[in-house]
Protein backbone atom coordinates (compact mmCIF):
# COMPACT_ATOMS: atom_id res chain seq x y z
CA UNK A 1 0.00 0.00 0.00
CA UNK A 2 1.50 3.36 -0.61
CA UNK A 3 -0.12 6.81 0.93
CA UNK A 4 1.13 9.35 -0.96
CA UNK A 5 0.98 13.49 0.07
CA UNK A 6 1.13 17.10 -1.84
CA UNK A 7 1.63 19.80 -0.36
CA UNK A 8 -1.43 22.79 -0.98
CA UNK A 9 -1.57 25.75 0.61
CA UNK A 10 1.43 24.90 3.18
CA UNK A 11 -0.62 21.57 4.36
CA UNK A 12 -0.29 18.16 3.00
CA UNK A 13 -3.17 16.77 1.00
CA UNK A 14 -3.16 13.05 0.34
CA UNK A 15 -3.84 11.73 -3.46
CA UNK A 16 -5.05 8.36 -4.96
CA UNK A 17 -2.77 8.19 -7.87
CA UNK A 18 0.88 8.41 -7.23
CA UNK A 19 1.79 8.58 -11.12
CA UNK A 20 -0.32 10.88 -11.58
CA UNK A 21 0.97 13.69 -9.04
CA UNK A 22 4.45 12.41 -9.58
CA UNK A 23 6.04 15.77 -10.05
CA UNK A 24 4.26 17.27 -7.01
CA UNK A 25 4.12 14.48 -4.21
CA UNK A 26 6.56 15.32 -1.45
CA UNK A 27 5.79 12.60 0.59
CA UNK A 28 5.27 8.61 -0.44
CA UNK A 29 4.74 6.21 2.83
CA UNK A 30 5.15 2.78 1.97
CA UNK A 31 3.28 0.52 4.02
CA UNK A 32 3.61 -3.70 3.50
CA UNK A 33 4.82 -3.02 -0.03
CA UNK A 34 4.63 -5.62 -2.67
CA UNK A 35 7.40 -6.03 -5.32
CA UNK A 36 5.55 -4.29 -7.67
CA UNK A 37 4.89 -1.09 -5.47
CA UNK A 38 8.49 -1.13 -4.50
CA UNK A 39 9.14 -1.02 -8.47
CA UNK A 40 7.26 1.82 -8.93
CA UNK A 41 9.32 3.88 -6.08
CA UNK A 42 12.25 2.90 -7.25
CA UNK A 43 11.52 3.83 -11.21
CA UNK A 44 10.03 7.28 -10.05
CA UNK A 45 12.87 8.14 -7.82
CA UNK A 46 15.77 5.98 -9.06
CA UNK A 47 16.48 4.56 -5.75
CA UNK A 48 16.41 1.10 -4.29
CA UNK A 49 13.92 0.39 -1.92
CA UNK A 50 15.21 -1.53 1.14
CA UNK A 51 13.68 -4.80 1.55
CA UNK A 52 12.72 -5.84 5.12
CA UNK A 53 15.82 -8.14 5.78
CA UNK A 54 17.89 -5.41 4.97
CA UNK A 55 16.12 -2.97 7.36
CA UNK A 56 16.61 -5.14 10.32
CA UNK A 57 20.17 -5.66 9.77
CA UNK A 58 21.04 -3.96 12.86
CA UNK A 59 25.00 -3.07 11.85
CA UNK A 60 25.19 1.04 11.47
CA UNK A 61 25.79 0.94 7.75
CA UNK A 62 23.01 -1.26 6.95
CA UNK A 63 20.89 1.37 8.63
CA UNK A 64 22.41 5.00 8.16
CA UNK A 65 23.80 5.28 4.70
CA UNK A 66 23.82 7.53 1.16
CA UNK A 67 23.23 6.10 -2.00
CA UNK A 68 22.57 7.49 -5.55
CA UNK A 69 22.33 10.98 -3.30
CA UNK A 70 19.81 9.83 -1.10
CA UNK A 71 20.00 9.36 2.42
CA UNK A 72 18.49 6.11 3.96
CA UNK A 73 17.93 6.39 7.64
CA UNK A 74 16.52 3.45 9.74
CA UNK A 75 15.00 3.72 13.28
CA UNK A 76 13.45 0.57 15.40
CA UNK A 77 9.63 2.12 16.38
CA UNK A 78 6.98 0.80 18.67
CA UNK A 79 3.52 0.41 17.76
CA UNK A 80 0.62 -0.80 20.08
CA UNK A 81 1.87 1.22 22.24
CA UNK A 82 -1.79 1.77 24.41
CA UNK A 83 -0.50 -2.03 25.60
CA UNK A 84 2.64 -3.37 27.30
CA UNK A 85 3.25 -5.37 24.88
CA UNK A 86 4.67 -3.33 21.96
CA UNK A 87 5.40 -4.31 18.51
CA UNK A 88 8.99 -3.25 17.36
CA UNK A 89 9.92 -3.24 13.96
CA UNK A 90 12.33 -0.62 11.89
CA UNK A 91 10.87 2.28 9.69
CA UNK A 92 13.21 3.33 7.08
CA UNK A 93 13.00 7.24 5.81
CA UNK A 94 14.47 7.94 2.43
CA UNK A 95 15.46 11.40 1.71
CA UNK A 96 15.84 11.86 -1.77
CA UNK A 97 15.98 15.48 -2.65
CA UNK A 98 13.18 17.46 -1.81
CA UNK A 99 10.99 14.20 -1.07
CA UNK A 100 10.51 11.90 1.28
CA UNK A 101 10.30 7.84 1.49
CA UNK A 102 8.66 6.07 4.04
CA UNK A 103 9.15 2.09 4.58
CA UNK A 104 7.44 0.48 7.26
CA UNK A 105 6.05 -2.62 7.98
CA UNK A 106 3.89 -2.14 11.46
CA UNK A 107 1.46 1.21 12.10
CA UNK A 108 3.14 3.39 14.81
CA UNK A 109 0.64 6.33 16.58
CA UNK A 110 2.77 8.68 14.69
CA UNK A 111 2.32 8.07 11.00
CA UNK A 112 -1.62 8.26 12.09
CA UNK A 113 -1.67 11.66 13.79
CA UNK A 114 1.24 13.70 11.86
CA UNK A 115 -0.52 13.27 8.40
CA UNK A 116 -3.72 14.40 10.11
CA UNK A 117 -2.31 17.43 12.02
CA UNK A 118 -0.54 18.41 8.75
CA UNK A 119 -3.30 18.03 6.43
CA UNK A 120 -5.67 20.59 9.01
CA UNK A 121 -2.77 23.31 9.77
CA UNK A 122 0.06 24.63 8.53
CA UNK A 123 2.69 23.00 10.19
CA UNK A 124 5.34 24.34 7.27
CA UNK A 125 6.14 20.85 6.17
CA UNK A 126 6.19 21.99 2.37
CA UNK A 127 9.54 19.06 1.25
CA UNK A 128 11.18 16.45 2.39
CA UNK A 129 13.34 17.30 4.86
CA UNK A 130 10.77 19.47 6.69
CA UNK A 131 8.24 16.43 6.56
CA UNK A 132 10.61 14.21 7.91
CA UNK A 133 11.91 16.49 10.86
CA UNK A 134 8.11 17.30 11.79
CA UNK A 135 7.45 13.37 11.67
CA UNK A 136 10.04 12.30 14.27
CA UNK A 137 9.16 15.05 16.02
CA UNK A 138 5.99 13.58 16.64
CA UNK A 139 7.30 10.20 16.80
CA UNK A 140 9.64 11.63 20.18
CA UNK A 141 6.13 13.18 21.57
CA UNK A 142 4.91 9.52 21.29
CA UNK A 143 7.69 8.30 22.92
CA UNK A 144 7.38 10.80 25.99
CA UNK A 145 3.73 9.79 26.07
CA UNK A 146 4.44 6.60 26.44
CA UNK A 147 7.23 7.24 29.08
CA UNK A 148 5.11 9.11 31.42
CA UNK A 149 2.53 6.68 31.42
CA UNK A 150 4.87 3.80 32.77
CA UNK A 151 5.99 6.43 35.02
CA UNK A 152 2.73 6.64 36.84
CA UNK A 153 2.43 2.42 36.52
CA UNK A 154 5.36 2.54 37.82
CA UNK A 155 4.56 4.83 40.61
CA UNK A 156 1.81 2.77 41.16
CA UNK A 157 3.52 -0.23 41.70
CA UNK A 158 5.26 1.09 44.18
CA UNK A 159 2.62 1.98 46.20
CA UNK A 160 1.51 -1.37 46.19
CA UNK A 161 4.42 -3.33 47.15
CA UNK A 162 5.34 -0.94 50.35
CA UNK A 163 1.83 -0.54 51.12
CA UNK A 164 0.52 -4.29 51.30
CA UNK A 165 -3.57 -4.12 51.68
CA UNK A 166 -3.61 -7.70 52.76
CA UNK A 167 -2.84 -9.33 56.07
CA UNK A 168 -3.43 -12.60 55.02
CA UNK A 169 -0.16 -14.30 53.73
CA UNK A 170 -1.38 -16.17 50.85
CA UNK A 171 -3.24 -13.21 49.28
CA UNK A 172 -0.07 -11.32 49.80
CA UNK A 173 1.63 -14.16 48.12
CA UNK A 174 -0.72 -13.62 44.91
CA UNK A 175 -0.22 -10.36 44.78
CA UNK A 176 3.81 -10.25 45.09
CA UNK A 177 3.42 -12.21 42.09
CA UNK A 178 1.17 -10.32 40.17
CA UNK A 179 3.52 -7.41 40.91
CA UNK A 180 6.27 -9.64 39.89
CA UNK A 181 4.54 -9.87 36.33
CA UNK A 182 3.51 -5.76 36.14
CA UNK A 183 7.20 -5.33 36.55
CA UNK A 184 8.23 -7.44 33.97
CA UNK A 185 6.01 -5.97 31.45
CA UNK A 186 7.20 -2.28 32.35
CA UNK A 187 10.68 -3.32 32.26
CA UNK A 188 10.03 -4.51 28.49
CA UNK A 189 8.12 -1.46 27.60
CA UNK A 190 11.42 0.45 29.09
CA UNK A 191 13.28 -1.72 27.07
CA UNK A 192 11.35 -1.80 24.12
CA UNK A 193 11.58 2.30 24.07
CA UNK A 194 15.48 2.52 24.89
CA UNK A 195 15.75 0.28 22.01
CA UNK A 196 14.11 3.01 19.87
CA UNK A 197 15.83 5.83 21.43
CA UNK A 198 18.91 4.79 20.82
CA UNK A 199 18.35 4.35 16.96
CA UNK A 200 16.81 7.85 16.97
CA UNK A 201 20.05 9.22 18.48
CA UNK A 202 22.13 7.23 15.64
CA UNK A 203 19.48 8.64 12.83
CA UNK A 204 19.54 12.09 14.42
CA UNK A 205 23.07 12.66 14.66
CA UNK A 206 22.94 11.16 10.57
CA UNK A 207 20.26 13.65 9.94
CA UNK A 208 22.10 16.48 11.49
CA UNK A 209 25.36 15.41 8.88
CA UNK A 210 23.24 15.40 6.07
CA UNK A 211 21.81 19.23 6.57
CA UNK A 212 24.98 20.39 6.96
CA UNK A 213 25.94 18.22 3.47
CA UNK A 214 22.74 19.70 1.61
CA UNK A 215 23.06 23.07 2.87
CA UNK A 216 19.06 22.89 4.66
CA UNK A 217 17.86 26.04 6.20
CA UNK A 218 19.03 27.31 9.25
CA UNK A 219 15.43 26.95 11.49
CA UNK A 220 15.54 23.37 10.10
CA UNK A 221 19.58 22.61 11.33
CA UNK A 222 17.94 24.28 15.01
CA UNK A 223 15.08 21.57 14.54
CA UNK A 224 17.64 19.17 14.06
CA UNK A 225 19.48 19.52 17.36
CA UNK A 226 16.64 20.61 19.65
CA UNK A 227 15.19 16.92 18.21
CA UNK A 228 18.19 15.61 18.99
CA UNK A 229 18.64 17.14 22.83
CA UNK A 230 14.95 15.70 23.36
CA UNK A 231 16.09 12.32 22.57
CA UNK A 232 18.95 12.56 25.02
CA UNK A 233 16.55 13.70 27.49
CA UNK A 234 14.38 11.24 26.77
CA UNK A 235 17.35 8.40 27.13
CA UNK A 236 17.83 9.67 30.75
CA UNK A 237 14.44 9.46 31.65
CA UNK A 238 14.19 5.83 30.58
CA UNK A 239 17.94 4.93 31.89
CA UNK A 240 16.01 6.57 35.46
CA UNK A 241 12.85 4.35 35.01
CA UNK A 242 15.23 1.14 34.38
CA UNK A 243 17.02 1.79 37.53
CA UNK A 244 13.80 2.28 39.07
CA UNK A 245 12.32 -0.86 37.82
CA UNK A 246 15.51 -2.68 38.81
CA UNK A 247 14.86 -1.49 42.88
CA UNK A 248 11.15 -2.46 42.52
CA UNK A 249 12.32 -5.80 41.54
CA UNK A 250 14.64 -5.81 44.18
CA UNK A 251 12.21 -4.98 46.85
CA UNK A 252 9.57 -7.31 45.72
CA UNK A 253 11.86 -10.05 45.93
CA UNK A 254 13.05 -8.82 49.27
CA UNK A 255 9.29 -8.81 50.27
CA UNK A 256 8.97 -11.90 49.49
CA UNK A 257 12.18 -13.30 51.40
CA UNK A 258 10.58 -11.04 54.76
CA UNK A 259 7.25 -13.40 54.09
CA UNK A 260 9.07 -16.73 53.78
CA UNK A 261 11.37 -15.50 56.59
CA UNK A 262 8.16 -14.87 58.69
CA UNK A 263 6.36 -18.04 58.02
CA UNK A 264 9.91 -20.24 59.03
CA UNK A 265 10.16 -18.19 62.35
CA UNK A 266 6.18 -19.20 63.40
CA UNK A 267 7.55 -22.80 62.66
CA UNK A 268 10.61 -22.57 64.21
CA UNK A 269 9.26 -20.68 67.45
CA UNK A 270 5.89 -23.37 67.49
CA UNK A 271 8.92 -26.07 67.93
CA UNK A 272 10.89 -24.41 70.41
CA UNK A 273 7.36 -24.11 72.60
CA UNK A 274 6.55 -27.81 72.35
CA UNK A 275 9.79 -28.68 73.05
CA UNK A 276 9.36 -28.79 76.53
CA UNK A 277 6.09 -30.04 76.90
CA UNK A 278 6.80 -33.22 74.21
CA UNK A 279 9.71 -33.66 76.47
CA UNK A 280 7.67 -33.87 80.04
CA UNK A 281 5.28 -36.15 77.85
CA UNK A 282 8.40 -38.66 76.31
CA UNK A 283 9.28 -38.89 80.42
CA UNK A 284 6.28 -39.67 82.16
CA UNK A 285 5.57 -42.43 78.62
CA UNK A 286 8.35 -44.31 79.09
CA UNK A 287 7.45 -47.79 80.27
CA UNK A 288 9.33 -48.25 83.42
CA UNK A 289 8.14 -50.34 86.89
CA UNK A 290 8.72 -47.59 89.30
CA UNK A 291 7.70 -44.43 88.25
CA UNK A 292 7.71 -42.52 91.85
CA UNK A 293 4.36 -40.53 89.94
CA UNK A 294 3.04 -43.40 88.88
CA UNK A 295 0.34 -43.91 91.65
CA UNK A 296 0.16 -40.77 92.94
CA UNK A 297 -3.58 -38.51 92.96
CA UNK A 298 -2.51 -35.84 91.46
CA UNK A 299 0.36 -37.44 89.11
CA UNK A 300 -1.82 -36.72 85.96
CA UNK A 301 -3.04 -32.43 86.78
CA UNK A 302 1.10 -32.61 88.09
CA UNK A 303 1.91 -33.41 84.44
CA UNK A 304 -0.14 -31.73 82.63
CA UNK A 305 1.31 -28.61 84.76
CA UNK A 306 4.60 -28.91 83.63
CA UNK A 307 3.61 -29.25 80.15
CA UNK A 308 1.64 -25.71 80.27
CA UNK A 309 4.64 -24.39 82.05
CA UNK A 310 7.15 -25.37 80.06
CA UNK A 311 5.23 -23.78 76.72
CA UNK A 312 4.71 -20.97 78.40
CA UNK A 313 7.90 -19.48 79.92
CA UNK A 314 9.92 -20.18 76.45
CA UNK A 315 6.74 -17.96 74.73
CA UNK A 316 7.72 -15.48 77.91
CA UNK A 317 11.00 -15.41 77.23
CA UNK A 318 10.71 -15.10 73.86
CA UNK A 319 8.46 -11.54 73.72
CA UNK A 320 10.50 -10.47 76.17
CA UNK A 321 13.81 -11.09 73.93
CA UNK A 322 11.59 -8.98 71.54
CA UNK A 323 11.68 -12.14 68.99
CA UNK A 324 8.11 -12.15 68.98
Amino acid sequence: MIKAFVVDNDRLCAVDDLLANSDSIVWADLINPTKEEEKTIETWLGVDVPTREEMEEIEISSRLYVEDGAYFMTATLPAQTDIDDPQMSPVTFVLAGARLITVRYHEPTAFKTFPQRAEKAATGCTSGDTILIGLLEAIVDRLADILERAGRDIEAISRDIFEARSTKASKRNRDFQELLKSIARKEDVASSVRDSLISLQRLAGFFAHASASTKMSKDTKARIKTLSRDVQSLADHVTFLSQKISFLLDATLGMISIEQNAIIKIFSVAAVIFLPPTLVASIYGMNFDVIPELKWEFGYPFAIAMMVLSAILPYLYFRRRGWL
